[in-house]
């Protein structure tokens, strides 16, 4: 299902589902913005309800924090989260929901995963201020950057 005010990359990872789950999951600092920018995990509870907290950094020393919890999570498969409410779920200024998909791609014991993220508005004002702020350029770097350590973490796994 999508929705008016959506915003959405599809990539497929030469990785098998497991090592970009990882990727994605465990080595969040290496991938979640694109360079210069790079991100400090605070805290990940990855389960629904769990609470979010990251910040990026700037190269110009500007820092960015985002926090939020986790609506949905199924390992391996899909991670829904907001900014609509911080930890106890308190109601903040919503931006987004994210959704986050990874789906086996070909039978073969190494295979591929398409790797979805979407991001998902309130209004169109929202999705299209999105837009701008370089959602196209910023996302699909943060994906290379995403496949390249799935990518990594499979080739160690062999």
């Amino acid at each position: 299902m999508s929705g008016p005010f959506e915003l959405s990359l599809t990539r497929l990872i030469d990785a098998p589902v497991d090592a970009v789950w990882r990727a994605w999951t465990e080595h969040q600092d290496e991938w979640f913005c694109p360079r210069p920018w790079r991100s400090r995990t605070i805290v990940q509870e990855l389960r629904a309800g769990g609470r979010s907290e990251i910040v990026m950094h700037g190269p110009d020393g500007e820092e960015k924090h985002l926090e939020g919890v986790f609506l949905e999570v199924e390992p391996g498969a899909r991670v829904v989260s907001t900014d609509a409410f911080t930890a106890g779920w308190l109601p903040a200024g919503p931006f987004m929901v994210r959704i986050d998909t990874f789906e086996r791609v070909g039978e073969n014991a190494g295979g591929q995963t398409r790797y979805t993220a979407t991001a998902r508005h309130w209004t169109q004002e929202a999705r299209d201020n999105h837009a701008a702020m370089g959602f196209d350029a910023g996302w699909n770097a943060a994906t290379d950057q995403l496949a390249a350590v799935a990518e990594r973490i499979a080739a160690e796994a062999r």
